[in-house]
């Protein structure tokens, strides 16, 4: 569920802070964590485009998405608002492709080299509490479960239960996480 106040929209917040290890954001985590700061920008621009109404907000927003690109450029990511829920962790800067059409659940944990990609119009839905290992490709009109881990450099285009580890091309289920 998008961000749709500001309750929602410090909830956020505090939860990419806590997927991340932290419990408050200061001068030290701005300078050392630069893949959070651009998180919580994110998270602002979300607030902003769901909340706010009237023409100088729509200029307001114009301009932050200017900037939001620009950043993204920089760190290799291609990540449109709206599409993952509160407790996000960008592990590092690196190629990072979102269909927009995705839907990614809360605490996801998402590594470089990773695409998140439409085939035929269609895109994945990802539970909660999902890990996604550096170089994955997931793709397709599929559900990701709750709990599913997704080894390194997994191709991922068919329906994966939740509570378990998926890895390979295509990805398998390779064990069952115990409840």
């Amino acid at each position: 569920m998008p961000i749709q106040s500001k309750k929602d929209y410090l909830y956020y917040l505090e939860a990419d802070l806590k997927a991340h290890g932290l419990t408050k954001w200061n001068l030290r985590e701005r300078v050392l964590r630069p893949t959070l700061k651009f998180q919580r920008f994110m998270r602002y621009i979300e607030y902003i485009n769901n909340c706010k109404n009237g023409l100088h907000w729509k200029l307001y927003l114009f301009i932050l998405k200017a900037l939001f690109i620009k950043k993204s450029v920089k760190f290799g990511f291609d990540i449109p608002i709206n599409t993952f829920g509160p407790g996000l962790c960008l592990v590092h800067w690196g190629t990072i492709v979102v269909s927009a059409k995705a839907k990614i659940g809360s605490n996801c944990r998402i590594h470089p080299g990773t695409c998140i990609g439409e085939r035929f119009g269609r895109s994945p839905v990802i539970g909660n509490d999902v890990y996604i290992g550096p170089g994955a490709k997931i793709y397709g009109e599929i559900w990701i479960g709750n709990k599913v881990d997704i080894g390194a450099n997994s191709v991922i285009n068919k329906n994966v239960p939740s509570n378990v580890v998926v890895a390979g091309v295509p990805g398998k289920i390779i064990s069952e996480k115990i409840v």
